[in-house]
């Protein structure tokens, strides 16, 4: 089967960043789905993982995590699914990735693809939904599906990929007045777009702006991206005894700050579940399927803004190139190979 992946960390810019590769076909272990691959996005743990991971010396790692394709065989103690089914979902990191023209997923980490999106707008979903749902609902604790609940929500950088799902997820089915943060005339309407209420600049110190939109102080914080750098604007604006959740990877992060007002502090990674073969992995399975069926409802939409054409070495490249650029908008995907 054709593949893409690495041998040697390097950057993108090194000519054999990504190469091409020829693998064997992988047989299921007993609660494996054997997916055939249809369309992949990528995500900024690829980036990482390409530039700073080696792979076992002599062999190469295939990256990838998001996916939506169809069930090609499965293991003799899977449930949920059968050949055939049309599937979405995020993988795991210890794991060989969805890179690949054929794909071992474990069951309770799949969703069924939404009905009305095609492989590639599909593709765009897994990992920042369940990123998005988790720190939502899991870790800052706010009701799901209730509207009643008051509060603000500030996620800072509302137009990457996890920022663009959580904010449509916090403004739907949720109470909380949500403000997003980006700089750029075209990341300023996207957030709009992806239903914030407001929208502020993160290069500007943020008590002024939300003070601006006669916002005092906020409940929640979502730190999707340099917290180290922007903790001191964060307490600023924080609430006495508010949550704040990240998924970035600060080198270090001094808190002691954040106790004077008792805020608590929440790390959100979505691969712990299946990192740990936690007692209820199934809980993403699940997850999806309820996004598939908001998708399908109307409620949700897909966050993909660029299909960038074949999985191929070439178009990958280009593809984490624009995720190490950080001027990436939603979820850029790639589709068939």
């Amino acid at each position: 089967m054709k593949a893409i992946g690495y041998f040697v960390p390097q950057p993108i810019t090194a000519k054999d960043a990504l190469v091409e590769l020829e693998l064997p076909i992988p047989t299921p272990k007993p609660r494996d789905l054997r997916v055939a691959v249809k369309a992949i996005s990528v995500n900024p743990a690829d980036v990482k993982q390409r530039a700073n991971s080696p792979p076992p010396k002599g062999e190469a790692r295939i990256l990838g995590y998001d996916a939506a394709g169809v069930v090609e065989a499965v293991g003799h103690d899977v449930t949920l699914f059968r050949a055939g089914d049309e599937v979405f979902y995020a993988g795991a990191i210890d794991r060989s990735g969805t890179n690949a023209e054929l794909h071992l997923v474990d069951e309770r980490l799949v969703g069924t693809k939404p009905q009305t999106l095609s492989f590639a707008e599909a593709a765009a979903l897994p990992l920042t939904s369940i990123t998005a749902w988790e720190l939502l609902f899991d870790r800052l604790g706010v009701p799901y599906g209730v509207k009643t609940q008051t509060g603000t929500l500030l996620i800072i950088n509302g137009a990457g990929g996890v920022g663009s799902i959580l904010t449509q997820i916090a403004r739907r089915l949720t109470g909380l007045t949500v403000v997003a943060t980006a700089s750029r005339p075209e990341t300023i309407a996207w957030c709009e777009k992806m239903g914030a209420h407001h929208v502020i600049d993160h290069h500007q110190p943020f008590r002024e702006q939300l003070l601006g939109l006669g916002i005092a102080q906020v409940e929640y914080v979502a730190g999707l991206t340099a917290t180290d750098r922007h903790l001191a604007a964060i307490e600023a604006v924080m609430a006495p005894q508010g949550h704040l959740a990240l998924i970035d990877d600060p080198d270090a992060l001094d808190i002691v700050s954040l106790k004077r007002k008792c805020i608590s502090v929440h790390w959100e990674l979505m691969f712990t579940r299946s990192l740990y073969q936690a007692p209820d992995m199934i809980a993403q399975h699940r997850l999806l399927n309820e996004v598939a069926a908001l998708i399908d409802d109307g409620v949700l939409h897909s966050t993909m803004t660029v299909d960038a054409g074949a999985i191929n070495a070439a178009n990958l490249t280009r593809v984490h190139a624009l995720v190490e650029s950080g001027r990436a908008i939603g979820k850029t995907v790639l589709s068939g190979f």
